[in-house]
């Protein structure tokens, strides 16, 4: 059991790159995580880490290592799990990885009502800045990605879809008229979101059974999705924007933009490593695929007034893998 629990630390600092961040994460003194791991490498005759005073990387050996051991602990957490009755009580830290700040605006309402239904959670939220980032970062339990999904040797389960639609500031439209068909959109200022290493994408639109793809350059190109609502509502131009705006249009800040339009559906994904979950984010993904069903709305209405409900079954993840 030592051992094993040096490994659990081993693999949180190989994740996090870092013994205060590890000891953080698992509410341990840094004095604890760097003496137990010291007693690892003692234990298999080999240095796992090298130290610096920024960072800390694996070593060749420490690679091969934190590839067996991470699996071992994933499996040792989920045991014990299941011993405690974890199960139906999830708890403990739940590190999320959002990859696109709208994509938080629209995930918030059902982040709010998970932490309500289960009290003993506790939320590391990570967001990054690009819509669709290649990778999430190494320290985290499950990555919300939208759109396509890089081939890979993660696990993905579709969790729903997402449709952005288009808004500009009111200001702008008075000043430059507002289109009155997809086609116009040549004649404006538009606001373009940008994938990692790529252009922004054409509005492919959809409405009243009609579809049309705007490929016209975006004036405005930006990889961060709060970013394309603030230059909207500061009158730069039409974007594309997915949740809520509805405070915005009531605070005079927005308007609908071709509001018989929207854009293709944005596909949401839950990426984990393995399939191998605890409870506490097997419990999260199937919540958020509940929530993003259109379906499940009324039922939503009548159960989440209560809080400590169990799990959905141990059933785990049904999940597909890429690549």
């Amino acid at each position: 059991m030592k051992r094993l629990h040096g490994m659990e630390l081993f693999a949180e600092v190989a994740k996090a790159h870092s013994f205060s961040r590890a000891a953080a994460a698992l509410g341990v003194p840094p004095s604890t995580v760097s003496r137990h791991v010291a007693e690892l490498e003692r234990s298999v005759g080999l240095r796992l880490l090298n130290r610096s005073t920024r960072r800390v990387e694996l070593t060749e050996a420490g690679r091969l290592y934190f590839e067996r051991c991470r699996r071992i602990v994933a499996e040792a957490e989920v045991a014990h799990e299941e011993l405690r009755g974890q199960l139906e009580v999830p708890s403990g830290p739940l590190r999320i990885h959002v990859s696109a700040a709208y994509a938080m605006d629209a995930m918030l309402p059902a982040l709010a009502a998970f932490g309500k239904r289960y009290p003993d959670i506790r939320f590391h939220m990570s967001l990054a800045g690009t819509l669709c980032g290649d990778r999430a970062p190494e320290a985290c339990d499950v990555s919300i990605r939208f759109g396509g999904l890089p081939d890979s040797s993660n696990v993905a389960r579709r969790l729903g879809a997402l449709r952005a639609r288009l808004y500009a500031s009111p200001d702008y439209l008075a000043a430059r008229g507002a289109p009155d068909a997809p086609a116009d959109r040549a004649g404006h200022d538009c606001i373009g979101l940008r994938t990692a290493g790529s252009q922004a994408a054409p509005w492919d639109l959809q409405g009243a059974g009609e579809h049309q793809v705007v490929s016209a350059p975006h004036r405005y190109c930006v990889d961060d999705a709060g970013m394309a609502e603030r230059l909207a509502v500061l009158g730069a131009g039409i974007a594309a924007l997915g949740g809520d705006m509805g405070a915005r249009i009531r605070a005079g800040e927005l308007a609908s933009v071709l509001p018989r339009w929207s854009l293709s559906p944005i596909e949401v994904h839950a990426v984990t490593e393995t399939r191998l979950l605890p409870a506490k984010t097997r419990c999260f993904i199937d919540f958020l695929a509940d929530y993003l069903d259109p379906s499940a709305a009324s039922a939503r209405a009548d159960g989440l007034a209560g809080t400590g409900a169990v799990c959905s079954g141990a059933a785990g993840l049904g999940a597909t893998s890429k690549g």
